[in-house]
């Protein structure tokens, strides 16, 4: 039976304060340094599973990779399940976490949103073992309510649906209900990243944004075709009314 995702929980024993040390500097020590040495094993976890498969991930040669115990590993997430969905938080983390610092300077929505859907690739491209990570996650656990990605995309969603709604404000982006908007944006992002990936394209992230943000910001009709769907909109309802 599947263990559902579950906070990760320090164990470790943490020895008193050395004389002069106050017992909060060391227990704050001791904590930081735990946080730390999960995140190292996290991060290396990643790649073994990446690389090996969770079935063929075999946890003493990740500890062998880190120069610990295997029984450490333990003490840090109770069982290989566990240590595994830890590890697909924090590629999730670590994607959001890389997003918001590449688009936090950028002040012009618009180009916020543009700025944010380049790093978004060029995170993906540069760590091709998060997507491998994010597919075995779905293809494994399958009776998870949420897989991770989802569970993260909608926890950092309200500042991009404020965006937006500044935007419509402001007479800038189409009255388009946000969530639309939002859903439309995502399921692009999410669905070019996994098929490029899964078929091997060799396509620059940059060039993957661009086409994107070309077709996504400027549509594929020309100005005189709306021009033309929409006086055939206003036609068919006016005869609409009129038989009626």
């Amino acid at each position: 039976m599947l263990l559902p995702r579950v906070q990760i929980v320090n164990t470790l024993y943490r020895p008193g304060p050395t004389p002069g040390q106050s017992p909060v500097s060391k227990g704050r020590e001791g904590a930081r340094g735990n946080l730390e040495r999960q995140e190292a094993i996290l991060d290396e976890a990643i790649r073994l599973f990446a690389d090996r498969g969770y079935a063929e991930a075999d946890l003493q040669v990740l500890a062998d990779r880190l120069d610990i115990g295997k029984g450490t590993l333990y003490r840090h997430f109770g069982s290989k399940e566990k240590l595994f969905l830890a590890a697909a938080d924090r590629v999730m983390r670590r994607i959001h976490e890389h997003i918001t610092a590449v688009t936090a300077p950028v002040e012009d929505p618009l180009q916020r949103i543009e700025t944010g859907i380049h790093a978004y690739f060029r995170y993906f491209a540069d760590h091709p073992e998060s997507v491998e990570m994010l597919i075995q996650e779905r293809a494994l656990f399958r009776d998870r309510k949420r897989p991770t990605y989802f569970v993260h995309r909608e926890a950092n969603l309200d500042r991009w649906r404020s965006l937006y709604r500044e935007m419509i404000g402001a007479g800038r982006v189409r009255d388009i209900p946000v969530e639309q908007i939002l859903d439309t944006m995502g399921d692009l992002l999410y669905g070019a990243m996994f098929v490029g990936y899964l078929v091997g394209r060799r396509e620059e992230p940059s060039a993957v944004a661009a086409r994107i943000i070309n077709i996504v910001f400027g549509g594929i009709l020309t100005d005189g075709e709306r021009a033309a769907r929409q006086g055939s909109t206003k036609g068919k309802r006016t005869n609409g009314r009129k038989k009626a």
